[in-house]
């Protein structure tokens, strides 16, 4: 399991977590996000976190200019607890060069053999990203739900698969408790993309929403009864998470 947070840094949570996870079998990873509160596209900060065992470094989610665009609620995303102040984190400059810190957080990512998550950039930007990743040698890359927010079509997908990337779509948004998409919109992308080149997460764990185990039972059984083979479910689930995460699945 990885923990996300928007906010911070979740690895101080997963060692505070650890005599509580002592008894579990499965692992658990923290990550950062590069939003305003980590101070933004932050060298220093990834730093730390892949030295203390960090696995996943997102480029800015909800402080990235498309989603401020697209979303201007959602500073706490979703709901905030504490009053909070959402600065734009951009990843380029006027010229629309990627920003020195940019290289700074890719050189650490490569170091660390850390996963690098796209966050919810714009689809140009995440190109020039994971073209600079590819260049370096990065080659866990990952695209979060291009069609929320990011708005990266097949195509603009395909062009960061063919740089290593996998597209990674949310239980969160085909389970029927939660956004209650219609699982016909992932069997589209599954069929378009193989496979091969999908990963299944949940984006599940709010207390308002269900539990993450349930939900990937949840949309697994709507697969299966779509007609996906279950090795396939698997891949998607297991062995491509599995394989960017370095865990023997």
């Amino acid at each position: 399991m990885v923990a996300k947070s928007h906010h911070h840094s979740t690895v101080m949570d997963v060692l505070a977590m650890r005599p509580r996870l002592g008894d579990v079998t499965a692992q658990v990873f923290g990550g950062i996000a590069l939003n305003t509160w980590v101070g933004g596209i932050n060298p220093d900060a990834v730093q730390m976190c892949l030295n203390l065992g960090g696995k996943v470094v997102w480029f800015p989610t909800n402080c990235s200019g498309r989603h401020i665009d697209c979303h201007p609620e959602h500073a706490g995303f979703p709901t905030p607890t504490v009053e909070l102040t959402t600065t734009r984190v951009d990843i380029t400059d006027e010229r629309g060069e990627l920003f020195p810190a940019v290289h700074q957080v890719l050189d650490h990512i490569h170091a660390a053999g850390a996963v690098l998550n796209a966050g919810h950039g714009h689809p140009d930007d995440i190109l020039q990203l994971f073209t600079a990743a590819h260049e370096r040698g990065i080659d866990k890359l990952v695209l979060s739900h291009p069609d929320f927010v990011v708005d990266a079509d097949v195509d603009r997908c395909r062009e960061l698969i063919a740089l290593g990337a996998v597209i990674e779509h949310e239980m969160l948004m085909y389970h029927p408790d939660a956004l209650g998409w219609k699982i016909d919109q992932l069997l589209g992308w599954i069929d378009a993309l193989g496979p091969e080149h999908v990963v299944l997460a949940s984006d599940l764990g709010q207390a308002t929403m269900p539990r993450p185990v349930d939900g990937f039972l949840t949309v697994a059984e709507h697969l299966l009864a779509a007609g996906v083979d279950a090795k396939d479910v698997r891949r998607m689930v297991v062995d491509n998470p599995g394989r960017l995460l370095d865990l023997d699945t």
